[in-house]
């Protein structure tokens, strides 16, 4: 769907790719956090990976929806049939349980206006619970290539919007060689590749943990480090015995630009904060079998 409102000058036409499977309890509220943005020159695709449960039912209730559903590979094997499929200047990738935040698009659709120069751009997030209830918010600063690859993924991956013609010229996600750290190998790629990469400083999206979704799993979690690891070898961070001196000095690169773009740093590390909220095993359904990892 494209909308007819157009509240700004220029208008960039954006896709939303919504990769599901067996969603039923969240992916309505997604659905409607996109229904609800005042911006509206948009389309939404939902690649379901052949749903059993009520998702497919949910997904017909709105026409608005372009979907399919069909058995795929996985989240990344989802994600690149609907970059495939996209017919807008820009792309972003929303989960099916997460949701924008009011004016998210807006914000992105004026700073994309902005600068033009850039080829992707990221903003905030505020991690919620299962129930909607904030856990704690996390605001950046800027996209720094060596930070994310020595110190941390602070990318969060519901935000990044990214240019159509820059996944035609990249490539999309190596899902075939990561089911579960392939959004990181991607944002790497960005910058290996010298893509200017902006920053939104303003909060676009509710991340949810809950006992239904991957990102509360300590199972994926311990894989998604393996993984994350093994990219970082990849793209020149060796890791070994020097490798706690750059990850420190990197990490605290972070904070400082966090003090002087935001007037603020991370005192307690986010991570801790997530800690009561994970579990051991949650229940989700995957199509690439993280849903059958061992435990770390």
């Amino acid at each position: 769907m494209s909308g007819t409102s157009r509240p700004l000058n220029t208008s960039p036409n954006i896709t939303i790719v919504t990769p599901c499977l067996n969603s039923e309890r969240t992916i309505r509220a997604t659905i409607e956090s996109v229904l609800s943005q005042e911006y509206r020159d948009w389309e939404h695709w939902v690649l379901d990976g052949g749903s059993t449960d009520a998702t497919p039912r949910i997904l017909a209730e709105y026409p608005h929806l372009r979907w399919v559903s069909e058995t795929d590979a996985g989240n990344y094997d989802a994600m690149n049939k609907g970059i495939a499929r996209a017919r807008g200047e820009w792309i972003v990738i929303l989960n099916a349980d997460d949701c924008f935040r009011q004016e998210a698009l807006s914000t992105v659709a004026r700073a994309i206006t902005q600068h033009p120069e850039w080829d992707a751009l990221f903003g905030d997030v505020v991690y919620v619970d299962a129930a909607g209830r904030e856990i704690y918010r996390r605001a950046e600063a800027r996209y720094d290539y060596r930070v994310l690859l020595y110190a941390v993924d602070y990318v969060c991956h519901q935000t990044l919007f990214v240019r159509r013609h820059v996944y035609q010229r990249l490539g999309g996600y190596r899902q075939q060689e990561f089911r579960s750290s392939a959004d990181y190998e991607f944002k790497l790629r960005l910058g290996r590749e010298h893509c200017p990469v902006g920053h939104v400083p303003h909060f676009l999206v509710n991340y949810r943990y809950h006992q239904h979704g991957q990102s509360a799993d300590r199972r994926l979690i311990h894989n998604s480090i393996q993984e994350a690891e093994a990219i970082k070898r990849a793209y020149g961070n060796s890791g070994g015995w020097a490798a706690p001196g750059p990850k420190l000095i990197y990490k605290v690169k972070r904070q400082l630009q966090k003090l002087w773009h935001r007037g603020r740093c991370d005192l307690v590390p986010g991570k801790w904060k997530l800690r009561p909220h994970l579990r051991e095993q949650s229940q989700f359904s995957s199509n690439s079998g993280l849903d059958r990892l061992s435990p770390p």
